[in-house]
């Protein structure tokens, strides 16, 4: 059976980053955020390329779950790209017992930077940095074990040191040159809202360089980020160190 391993991110994360380095190992494949267009149509959300996705994937959470849990795959691991913000409050969460937990985490100024220049209004809900505090707390109870927490910052930092930190968590084998580099491209396992959001990872060939920024933000987004922060740090003080 496959070993499957669920990444939990918020947008504007490495995730898609992350996503390209797993599945080019050989003995993986990869799901790009499953739970979207159960995500839309539960809220009613107007994101772009909305009639795209409902067409390209289940509307149903049930049915999603059935996919990414129960369906056998024919690679020895199943990588699963995860939005927090995607799975709503009081969802049966038990599936999880089967997989492998992993939390990528980046800082809050960081994201609602990111998503502001490519969505008009930024959320607390939308950034999905509370529902990842209170996905790692479900999943470590479902799980009987703390997941895994990797900082996005850290992986570019130093991608080498954290995946290998990473794999070793998860009990896996560490192809290093598979995992750090990658060809330039979109890939059939790209979810239908690819054209919006993957410009950028489309041309990468590996994880970018690591830049010290300090966003500058309009004052209600600065608070939304210093509101986030303890949110944020919960999770950073769990983390692989570099």
């Amino acid at each position: 059976m496959a070993t499957r391993i669920a990444m939990w991110s918020g947008p504007r994360n490495i995730s898609t980053a992350m996503m390209r380095s797993w599945e080019n190992r050989p003995d993986c494949t990869v799901v790009d955020e499953p739970f979207y267009a159960a995500y839309l149509s539960a809220t009613g959300l107007d994101h772009p390329m909305r009639a795209e996705i409902l067409a390209a994937q289940s509307s149903e959470y049930a049915e999603v779950v059935r996919q990414i849990s129960a369906v056998p795959v024919t690679s020895a691991l199943q990588y699963q790209k995860q939005m927090t913000h995607h799975i709503p409050r009081g969802m049966d969460m038990s599936w999880c017992k089967t997989l492998k937990h992993c939390f990528l985490i980046r800082d809050p100024a960081a994201v609602i930077a990111s998503y502001a220049k490519k969505m008009p209004t930024v959320t607390e809900d939308a950034i999905g940095i509370t529902r990842q505090v209170e996905l790692f707390e479900e999943i470590s109870e479902i799980c009987g074990c703390e997941p895994v927490v990797i900082d996005s910052q850290d992986v570019l930092r130093n991608p080498l040191g954290i995946l290998r930190q990473l794999c070793e968590a998860l009990q896996l084998h560490f192809p290093a040159e598979a995992m750090l580099k990658w060809p330039t491209g979109r890939r059939n396992s790209d979810g239908a809202w690819a054209p919006h959001w993957y410009h950028n990872v489309e041309q990468s060939t590996g994880f970018g360089e690591y830049a010290a920024t300090s966003p500058e933000l309009r004052e209600e987004y600065a608070v939304l980020a210093r509101a986030m922060d303890p949110a944020y740090r919960q999770l950073w003080q769990r983390r692989l160190l570099p």
